[in-house]
């Protein structure tokens, strides 16, 4: 069982800066890779970075690369997700997941859900213009 807490949410100007953790407990957190992912109000829910579970390999959505940062310390249990230069359009709730194993069986398909097996509550961070 692996349970997973964000925080670091809340409310920026455009251009601003906001850092996420996912703080997760359990004995199989490091074995996983870890995955960020939102959900804007009215769309789908969207993968936009991911690690695996030794943090030498990380992925992103293409509309953040650049921007945000994910990584992770193994020592601490926690994932983040550093996002510079945010934009109106990152507005969501953001969630971590883990993944069922340590590193991504197939990068296309590195947003399949039902490959996650544990999600956290979700952290709202909401950007104004």
């Amino acid at each position: 069982q692996v349970h997973l807490v964000e925080s670091g949410g809340g409310l920026v100007q455009a251009g601003g800066s906001l850092k996420l953790s996912c703080a997760g407990s359990g004995r199989t957190f490091t074995s996983r890779a870890m995955s960020w992912f939102r959900q804007a109000p009215g769309e789908e829910r969207d993968f936009i970075a991911g690690i695996n579970s030794n943090g030498n390999s990380t992925y992103y959505l293409d509309s953040v690369k650049g921007r945000f940062t994910i990584s992770r310390d193994n020592a601490k249990n926690t994932v983040y997700l550093q996002m510079n230069s945010l934009k109106p359009e990152d507005t969501a709730v953001y969630y971590c997941a883990a993944y069922k194993t340590g590193t991504y069986d197939y990068l296309p398909l590195i947003d399949e859900e039902n490959d996650y097996d544990y999600w956290g509550q979700g952290t709202q961070v909401t950007v104004s213009s």
